[in-house]
């Protein structure tokens, strides 16, 4: 199968959020199955070209698309996923990409992702390669099942490709003045409330994507669910209920080789299933780090997190105090965001000097010594597409606390409503006292040293790796190209 990839981050070039994981990971796994896989990135000014053994392509250094009726120019660098044989083909413009951010809010924020979507096609033509599937991701490239369908669907590399578009956010919709959709050569549709190029008197590229997309995937198979709810579809609910059983779910993988107790050369002491007792020396290192007690009778509870509303810390806020009060917990917290956040955390570590340690901003040896070291990880989402923490926790013999909802709800097993099966603790509601009860049953386990080791071993032997969710996408790719040949409904509700 060849799958054309498109994205707007990718790790290792450029991330801003999980998307680039994602990126970066799945077309590997894809290739290491066997198929033919191509990722396409703007070329932004951020990324390192030296670094990344980036070279311009002779071949594809005058291109040109149309845009807003007139002739936008751009080249072609290209590369290699590091450890694989996929192609990264990057698309450069220094009149849109030479910028100090990824994403702006500049008034032609729109077409600078119009033009990497058109650059698309021209490349794929220009190099006469084609795609079975074209992959798209999120609001940046969620054009491409559109253009496809309505504009390139009858020339010859295009006849027989499907399109799967993915919503790793549904909180980020690109959503401009209606006059974006003029700047594309498309044919003349109604722009009116039940079409799929009117959003609330504006025009969305995710709202269009999901109405052309053969499948439209998420990165979980309870975020499928919750973006169909008034709750959490952020006004996009009825188009996707609109899409039937083209909407599917993929829980995302984690990278075994980076993720793994018993390999992690930033953690002090490596360990496994078998030499749990390792991961004591990990915790009194932790606790070292934060400058907190070395005592390790008392649960040590993990945060890694951007620090922002939806990370749920405003449930986190009300208690906070009553739970350092008790004495019968310590925290530790790594990341950033949200100022009054930070600042919670922080005025706590003043508060509470011996309780509580505080890390702001990005460290990555730090994050690995806090998955390896702590005895909880606390994860109180107010939603969570996918969530990749959780995971890593329980990879790392980690018990997670978390919200149940998206990833989340799909990875982490109450001990309390499944005692034979439980690897973690969970709550339901977005309250403050249901976070505190599940905080406090894990606490209350935590003193039955043997229940939590089988806890932390049944977290351990799961089986999160990017092989098994690159299978399940080869079968939902599979289905897109089923459903390209039958007729698609697109009177979308929202």
């Amino acid at each position: 199968m060849k799958i054309c990839f498109a994205t707007s981050e990718c790790v290792p070039f450029v991330k801003i959020g999980g998307l680039g994981d994602v990126s970066g990971a799945l077309p590997r796994y894809l290739s290491k199955l066997g198929h033919e896989v191509k990722v396409f990135i703007p070329l932004y000014s951020t990324i390192d070209r030296t670094s990344h053994h980036l070279s311009p392509s002779i071949e594809l250094s005058e291109l040109s698309v149309e845009l807003d009726g007139r002739s936008e120019r751009f080249s072609v660098w290209s590369g290699k996923l590091p450890g694989s044989d996929v192609d990264a083909l990057f698309i450069h413009s220094p009149t849109y990409y030479d910028r100090p951010q990824i994403y702006t809010d500049d008034e032609d924020e729109d077409e600078r992702y119009l033009l990497f979507q058109l650059a698309i096609f021209s490349v794929l033509e220009e190099i006469h390669w084609e795609p079975d599937i074209i992959h798209a991701n999120d609001w940046p490239t969620a054009l491409l099942p559109v253009l496809l369908n309505l504009r390139f669907r009858p020339k010859p590399t295009f006849t027989r490709t499907a399109s799967v578009l993915t919503i790793h956010n549904i909180g980020y919709q690109g959503t401009f003045h209606l006059s974006t959709v003029s700047k594309i050569d498309l044919p003349e549709i109604p722009v009116t409330p039940s079409d799929p190029f009117e959003y609330w008197g504006q025009f969305s590229f995710l709202k269009a994507g999901i109405c052309f997309a053969d499948v439209v995937s998420t990165v979980s198979p309870t975020y499928a669910k919750e973006i169909q709810t008034n709750e959490l579809g952020r006004g996009l609910e009825g188009v996707i209920q609109s899409r039937g059983n083209r909407i599917r779910g993929v829980l995302n993988g984690i990278e075994d080789g980076i993720w793994d107790p018993s390999t992690d050369t930033l953690i002090p002491f490596q360990y496994s299933a078998d030499r749990l007792e390792q991961k004591s020396g990990n915790k009194r290192a932790l606790l070292e780090h934060f400058r907190l007690p070395t005592d390790d009778r008392l649960p040590l509870v993990g945060i890694i997190s951007r620090l922002t509303e939806q990370k749920g810390f405003s449930l986190l806020e009300p208690i906070l105090d009553q739970v350092l009060e008790e004495g019968n917990v310590r925290i530790v917290v790594l990341g950033s965001g949200d100022p009054h956040v930070e600042k919670l955390f922080l005025s706590a570590a003043t508060l509470y000097p011996n309780q509580i340690g505080v890390h702001v901003g990005p460290d990555e040896s730090l994050s690995h010594l806090i998955e390896a070291g702590a005895d909880m990880f606390l994860m109180p989402s107010l939603y969570e597409p996918c969530g990749l923490n959780q995971m890593y926790s329980l990879k790392y013999g980690t018990v997670p606390v978390v919200r149940s909802t998206g990833g989340l709800a799909d990875t982490v097993i109450d001990i309390n409503q499944n005692p034979s099966t439980g690897n973690g603790f969970s709550f339901d509601r977005a309250e403050p006292s249901e976070l505190q009860n599940a905080i406090q049953r894990a606490v209350s386990r935590y003193d039955d040293r043997f229940a939590w080791r089988v806890m932390q071993k049944r977290g351990m032997a799961s089986n999160f790796s990017w092989k098994a969710s690159a299978e399940s996408y080869l079968d939902l790719y599979k289905d897109a190209i089923g459903a390209s040949k039958s007729p698609v409904k697109r009177n979308p509700t929202g």
